[in-house]
């Protein structure tokens, strides 16, 4: 097709019809996302991988890299962010941020006209001027991406960044044009997609080429990509554009302070009390459903089932009844359980303890019980485990859900002990707690069925509930995605 390097058709005009056996190769930022601007990412590695010195330097950067990318050289100001962002870092910890932190921002930004045609095509390339290693696992996994193209970091034998890149730079312009030919040889692709001059290079060599205008629109639902986005990690909630990120520090000394109020306060104060104190210091509860009166003296109590959000539920839980309770939980520190103003008791993963560990609790009272073992941010619901349920036949669902605009209170990779504090500095917190009905005995181990049984029909009922999709991912998976482990809290014997 004839054009000249500065006209190129627009990306709805680009056929998707009978493309299975072609290639594409596409840009990232602006071209198959909808922004940009790729600071959020980088910002978000600096954070996650590096610390938050590292993010408020990254941050304070911003006017010299705007200035540079405008007026000097899109390669520098590249560079610079780069810089910053992973200079020191060790290779692992960047590779598990990109794994773990980036992907759930990527997928909210898919641009519906470049992924409508870049999908229809049966191998699908990025060329892009950001690292490989920040993008791969969103690219391979989401978009279905055989090769990521793009800048490639320096790293010492010791396995850290320096921070500098390696040869051809930053790939930009000319430098995009040779990693495709040197990739494709004789055999260029099919079609060629970008946003901006530093991709007519490399588009000009493929056998069509279209461009993405900048024009608003809405991302493509996270749904309709190649995979589904269940878990995620990370502590902040919005895009760290620049503005967002300053807002952000800005408000964390307030935030903070506010949280100390907020969690130290209600310790001492009675449940009922708390219900009314959370109005006054800006937490939105919302209570939903009759739960159950609390037990007759010398007799067993409730289990409350609930879905896992955040390291507060049992807590909130007992707030919206009004009354003490105790819960069951898969790890927690000293200091947590004993500012704790319920009972909390670790499990040991020892079926046998554990059991008669809930029994007694259940003897004792009311027991909160999160039986998928860990949190989940997403619409989802985790595998539940089927423990519980051969343990009483008095089981009431509990379907909660949470809402925050800054920060998340649950953590993989972080410090869980600060998870209370992060989620309680949001400036206004929302919990909504759903007590449903106590589950009919023909429906207990009690009726005939079978623990597993038991277990798969709350979590059905809990999802229905929600409008959350039932999983069968388990406290094991999560952790082996986001962290590379287990997801197991050593014991004291094994630490020693």
């Amino acid at each position: 097709m004839g054009r000249s390097p500065h006209k190129f058709e627009s990306i709805d005009k680009c056929s998707s019809d009978d493309r299975c056996d072609q290639t594409v190769a596409a840009d990232l930022d602006g071209t198959l996302l909808i922004s940009r601007n790729a600071f959020p990412y980088y910002f978000l590695v600096a954070l996650e991988a590096g610390g938050l010195l590292r993010a408020i330097l990254l941050l304070l950067s911003v006017p010299i890299v705007y200035i540079t990318y405008i007026f000097f050289s899109e390669s520098t100001a590249i560079s610079i962010l780069i810089y910053i962002s992973v200079a020191g870092l060790r290779v692992k910890d960047v590779e598990m941020a990109a794994r773990s932190v980036l992907p759930k921002f990527y997928a909210e930004d898919v641009h519906p006209d470049s992924w409508k045609v870049f999908r229809s095509f049966g191998r699908r390339f990025i060329i892009t001027a950001s690292p490989r290693i920040m993008v791969e696992p969103f690219a391979k996994i989401f978009l279905g991406v055989e090769k990521v193209l793009g800048t490639e970091l320096e790293m010492t034998k010791s396995g850290k960044l320096t921070g500098f890149l390696a040869k051809p730079g930053v790939l930009v312009g000319e430098h995009k044009k040779h990693v495709v030919q040197e990739e494709f040889g004789d055999t260029l692709p099919d079609l060629g997609i970008g946003d901006r001059p530093t991709d007519y290079d490399f588009m000009l060599i493929c056998k069509e080429a279209y461009i993405v205008p900048s024009t608003k629109c809405n991302p493509v639902p996270t749904n309709q990509l190649m995979s589904t986005l269940i878990v995620h990690d990370g502590r902040l909630v919005q895009r760290p554009y620049p503005l967002v990120a300053l807002i952000t520090f800005l408000w964390m000394p307030f935030g903070f302070a506010l949280s100390l109020i907020r969690v130290y306060f209600n310790i001492p104060l009675p449940e009922r009390i708390v219900f009314y104190m959370y109005k006054i210091m800006g937490i939105k509860l919302i209570v939903k459903g009759t739960p159950p009166p609390p037990p007759k003296k010398g007799h067993p109590g409730v289990l409350f089932v609930c879905n896992h959000r955040t390291v507060l539920d049992p807590v909130v839980t007992a707030v919206a009844l009004g009354r003490k309770v105790s819960c069951v939980t898969y790890s927690i520190s000293k200091f947590s359980e004993l500012i704790s103003p319920i009972k909390a008791v670790a499990l040991t993963r020892e079926r046998e303890k554990d059991a008669a560990n809930i029994k007694q609790l259940l003897e004792e009272g009311d027991l909160v019980i999160c039986p998928e073992g860990t949190t989940c941010r997403e619409p989802f619901l985790l595998r539940f485990s089927a423990l519980f349920a051969e343990l009483t036949d008095r089981i009431v669902p509990v379907a909660i859900t949470t809402k925050q605009s800054m920060f998340h209170g649950s953590t993989v990779r972080g410090f869980k002990i600060l998870d209370p504090y992060f989620f309680f500095m949001n400036p206004r917190p929302q919990y909504e707690i759903t007590f449903l009905n106590q589950l009919p005995k023909e429906m207990t181990c009690s009726g005939g069925k079978s623990p597993i049984e038991v277990a798969n029909y709350i979590q059905k009922v809990l999802g229905s509930q929600l409008g959350f999709e039932c999983t069968n991912l388990t406290r094991k998976d999560k952790y082996s995605l986001l962290a590379g482990t287990d997801g197991r809290v050593p014991s004291k014997k094994e630490k020693a």
